[in-house]
């Protein structure tokens, strides 16, 4: 049975994927390095951790990795803050699955402190029972901690629910906490045929997502 449903923020919810160039730009320039979003493709979906040290190692940085994950924590909450917006349809999808009785939860990579707020200036927050950060879980996506976390705080089995998310680490996550997986590639920034063998189901945006949940559901 399909009880609940537990979205990724960053790409699903949030607009926020061509921000966080220019996020880590700003963070990096700090550091004396010119960034241009060159390596967005290989940091989208990740902890902060990992993609801290994604950077520290392309760009031979010895500042420390707690240093940078702080400062980039620091920057990310200001541009969620005043900068990102929502996805259209959002909240009436949200409102669509509130209806049909199911739980809804937030697993993010991102830090409580630019998360909270973000939901909180888009009305969002009510929508959720559970909202889970990254500094909430030992490891990052792709391990599954986040959603297991998540799943635990419902208090709904892991096979009981549906993860929406956009980048493949957290497609990696959410299969290996054993459960499904509606993806929504961004066409903007990935190849969306990457993501048929990986996730359950692929949706060009999530306004189709209650149609699947309701052939889910009738399935059963």
């Amino acid at each position: 049975m399909l009880s609940a449903v537990i979205f990724d923020l960053d790409g699903v919810l949030a607009d926020s994927e061509p921000w966080w160039s220019q996020i880590d730009a700003k963070l990096l320039a700090e550091y004396g390095v010119t960034y241009r979003g060159e390596y967005h493709e290989n940091v989208v979906g990740v902890s902060y951790r990992l993609a801290v040290e994604f950077y520290k190692k392309t760009f031979g940085l010895s500042v420390s990795t707690e240093e940078m994950m702080r400062r980039r924590g620091e920057i990310a909450t200001e541009f969620f803050a005043n900068r990102v917006g929502l996805f259209a349809s959002v909240k009436e999808v949200l409102e669509e699955l509130r209806q049909m009785k199911l739980h809804l939860a937030v697993a993010t990579s991102s830090v409580g402190a630019s998360a909270r707020p973000f939901l909180d200036r888009h009305q969002l927050t009510g929508f959720f029972e559970v909202i889970v950060t990254g500094e909430e879980v030992e490891r990052g996506k792709p391990a599954p901690d986040i959603y297991l976390c998540a799943a635990k705080h419902l208090g709904i089995p892991a096979d009981a629910c549906l993860v929406v998310e956009d980048a493949l680490p957290g497609v990696a996550a959410a299969k290996a906490a054993k459960m499904r997986v509606a993806a929504i590639p961004d066409r903007r920034f990935v190849d969306p045929s990457k993501y048929e063998k990986a996730a359950d189901y692929v949706l060009n945006s999530i306004k189709e997502l209650p149609a699947l949940i309701r052939k889910l559901v009738v399935a059963k």
